[in-house]
């Protein structure tokens, strides 16, 4: 090659030997910039992951220690989200200028890396579904004939004067049986949206109605959504679910309420429950502090016979087919929903409630003839009934004894306790009597070692006197209740109305197998019942008992 053709390249690269100040100064600084933003942008995303494990971890009971330390602060969000927009800025090839516009997908730092908790499962990029739910077969013997599946019906236990009262009763069941399921997405580090739904079989078509478990088929237990925002502390729940009059185990939190340990699915005279449709609002005050709200739907519990409405007095009516309501089962006439409020705090040794109950009873007289040409008007009647009380558990062995108790004392408030007394009745003229009521509810739970659990309850639920002496009102001492005690009594001589039921029950629960496969658990309890009725004709009062005993055998696959 001549010397000619070599000579450009030798200038360009003697051109390239010379340095040039500007250029080198140039490069200098930006390798500098760019090392500086890499550390700022590798402490930013340690910051980022910090804030997903808080975000994947289970969320504490509103106020706690735990939520303190769980739940990502504003501050926090904030720097997360300003993390993420720089990261697309410099993926979009922009380190140092502006922030891109945000993205129209699920906003914020979790839509696309959410992380679920062990026994859930990544639906997509950002909802964890969490299964639930349980296999059982449980068996069970009453020492009389209530004719009931593993829910016991106490109102019903027989008097001495049927049969049913001198037969024993044992059956098999597996319609207690659970499944559940929990959606949740975290929608921001401060908000989450949660699905959940629990469905048993414990109902039949004839046997659906809106009075307490709201037990259509297939039965839900509780199907409901919520809205929180952590770091404002509201919380929205809108669906079915337990009443907010039950008592918590911590907060005023869903799927947290304190149930009572036993195999009978009615649980516990005293215990104060409804599983049913409502609107929920709770306020986080401060640590350890919340109130809520709840408009819930409302129904009545009437008497059994002998009450009997005069035929001028509308109270109820059969449920109507084509407005798929079960037209085997009868629904009260009602215009104002039930509203229960709560307050309940924590302040360091144990959980403390004081809860309030407003209800609304209504029924149509109608018009009286008072001569062939003269009519009195129809009217409506409208009463009020309430409830006030409160609850304390407290943790008196730490991790081994817990002790409990619970009540609940006005008018009309029959429908909020597992023996299901009435809430009214009726005066002379038609108009609406709530009843007297309390409920009263005592417990102990014993951790005898992990995997085994004891437990003791006692329970009283009490009506008094209400409205007309005849039966149109409740427990009137006019009522004949001769009979009784008289095997083979026609019904006419046995009109007891019941004023008390009380129970002491106990069992326990013992792990047979937990681990990787899931937990086989077996459990058993005995309890006795008495029930009581208001004294009638002559002072005679009533009185019948119940012996019953339970086992359970459950596996929880999840």
């Amino acid at each position: 090659m001549s010397l000619r053709r070599r000579l450009p390249s030798f200038v360009v690269l003697a051109a390239a030997a010379v340095p040039d100040p500007a250029a080198a100064q140039s490069v200098s600084d930006m390798a500098a910039r760019m090392d500086a933003m890499q550390r700022q942008m590798q402490a930013m995303q340690q910051e980022l992951a910090a804030l997903r494990r808080q975000a994947a971890t289970p969320r504490a009971a509103p106020g706690s220690e735990a939520q303190g330390r769980r739940n990502p602060p504003r501050e926090q969000a904030r720097i997360a989200l300003r993390t993420e927009r720089q990261q697309r800025s410099a993926q979009a090839g922009d380190p140092g200028g502006a922030p891109p516009a945000p993205s129209d997908h699920t906003p914020v730092i979790l839509a696309n890396d959410l992380v679920c908790n062990a026994g859930s499962y990544a639906l997509g990029p950002a909802i964890c579904f969490t299964p639930g739910g349980f296999v059982e077969l449980a068996g069970f013997y009453r020492s009389a004939n209530t004719v009931s599946d593993v829910a016991t019906d106490f109102s019903g236990i027989p008097f001495r004067n049927s049969p049913q009262s001198r037969e024993g009763e044992f059956r098999l069941s597996a319609r207690q049986s659970r499944l559940s399921g929990l959606f949740t997405a975290r929608v921001e580090p401060t908000l989450q949206i949660s699905g959940y739904y629990e469905i048993d079989f414990l109902a039949a078509g004839v046997t659906s109605n809106s009075r307490e478990s709201n037990s259509y088929v297939p039965r839900i237990r509780q199907i409901f959504a919520t809205v929180e925002s952590l770091d404002t502390g509201w919380h929205v729940l809108a669906g079915q679910a337990w009443s907010l009059i039950t008592t918590d185990l911590s907060g005023i939190t869903p799927l947290k309420e304190q149930i009572p340990l036993t195999i009978d699915a009615q649980y516990v005279p005293g215990f104060n429950w409804t599983r049913n449709p409502q609107i929920r609002v709770v306020k986080d005050l401060a640590p350890g502090l919340w109130a809520g709200l709840s408009v819930e739907s409302p129904q009545s519990v009437l008497p059994p016979s002998p009450f009997a409405a005069p035929s001028t007095v509308n109270v109820n009516n059969t449920g109507d087919a084509a407005g798929l309501l079960n037209n085997s089962t009868t629904y009260s006439n009602s215009r104002i929903p039930d509203i229960a409020g709560k307050l309940a705090f924590e302040p360091g040794f144990g959980h403390y409630e004081v809860k309030g109950l407003a209800r609304f009873f209504d029924d149509r007289i109608a018009p009286t003839a008072l001569s062939a040409t003269v009519r009195t008007p129809g009217r409506s009647d409208t009463a009020f009934g309430y409830g006030i009380g409160g609850a304390a558990t407290l943790p008196v062995i730490d991790k081994r004894l817990d002790l409990q108790v619970s009540g609940l004392v006005g008018r009309g408030i029959g429908r909020y306790g597992s023996a299901q007394l009435p809430d009214f009745a009726l005066r002379a003229d038609g108009a609406i009597a709530p009843i007297a009521e309390f409920q009263l509810l005592a417990g102990a739970v014993f951790h005898a070692q992990p995997g085994t659990d004891l437990y003791v309850y006692a329970g009283w639920e009490h009506a008094g006197r209400a409205g007309a002496f005849s039966t149109a009102g409740y427990g009137s001492p006019t009522l004949v209740v001769t009979g009784c005690d008289v095997e083979g009594a026609a019904s006419g001589t046995c009109q007891a109305e019941t004023r008390d039921i009380r129970q002491i029950t106990g069992g326990f629960w013992h792990d047979l197998y937990k681990g990787g496969y899931g937990r086989l658990v077996a459990g058993a309890q005995v309890s006795y019942t008495e029930r009581d009725a208001l004294p009638g004709a002559l002072g005679i009062q009533p009185t019948a008992h119940l012996v019953t005993g339970l086992t359970s055998l459950r596996y929880y696959p999840f």
